[in-house]
């Protein structure tokens, strides 16, 4: 006869056999260190989203260039970090100032040198965002086999 004793969630943990132990072990682990991951992407993104909307604002808002960047250089000798957007902009516009110095800079030159620079410091930043991502996807993809395994 069965009782609900028996039916448990601890009794059948503890009644299990010792590989079908350490198969929920390892999918709790796996389960657990995946969640803190989850939070923590989720905290990050929300932050970047906030940080990437307060540059925005101040972009579009008709402010000098020059002094925008002055301040972001300024706020960085501080040990301010910045992350996303305004890294994209500060890679830019140094490399802009840079080549505008030269006598008689080509535009094309110019243009081309601006653009690659922000498009290195705009994979920088996307390798950023998507931390813990590969670890997440095989997590979710191998879970259902390894739950597979202890039965």
């Amino acid at each position: 006869m069965v009782t609900e004793e028996n039916l448990s969630v601890l009794s059948l943990i503890l009644n299990a056999s010792l590989l079908v132990q350490g198969v929920m072990a390892i999918l709790f682990l796996a389960s657990a260190i995946s969640w803190v991951m989850i939070v923590q992407r989720g905290m990050y993104l929300s932050v970047a989203q906030r940080e990437f909307r307060e540059f925005e604002e101040t972009f579009w808002s008709g402010v000098d260039l020059n002094s925008l960047y002055k301040d972001m250089s300024e706020r960085q000798e501080e040990n301010f970090a910045y992350s996303g957007i305004e890294n994209i902009f500060r890679a830019g516009f140094r490399e802009f100032n840079r080549l505008v110095r030269v006598d008689k800079p080509d535009p094309g030159a110019v243009m081309e040198s601006t653009d690659r620079a922000m498009r290195i410091a705009l994979s920088r930043e996307e390798e950023n965002l998507s931390t813990h991502l590969p670890f997440l996807a095989s997590v979710a993809s191998v879970s259902p086999y390894i739950g597979l395994f202890g039965t």
